[in-house]
């Protein structure tokens, strides 16, 4: 799964979590949203880089965090197609 399909659901998860004062890790954010590690890491990693998210403390920026809450209202694409997860099953 790529970074640019999976950034806004990581953003949105993350802003939910900091607005209710909740930590969050690599693993409640696999649990939640329901990837493989990998493709996580890779857009954690991702969006740090693009001065969203900081990984270290798995925190928002200013800027994430206003993109964040902005997507919260906004409804998102599936994750995956049918065909995919046909494939995957």
């Amino acid at each position: 799964m790529s970074p640019r399909k999976l950034a806004p659901y990581v953003l949105r998860m993350l802003a939910g979590y900091q607005k209710e004062g909740r930590v969050a890790n690599l693993e409640t954010l696999v649990n939640d949203i329901g990837v493989r590690r990998a493709d996580l890491r890779r857009t954690v990693s991702a969006l740090h880089r693009e001065g969203y998210v900081d990984a270290l403390r798995m925190r928002l920026t200013m800027a994430g965090f206003a993109l964040g809450s902005a997507l919260s209202r906004a409804e998102l694409p599936p994750l995956r197609t049918m065909r995919a997860a046909r494939a995957a099953a």
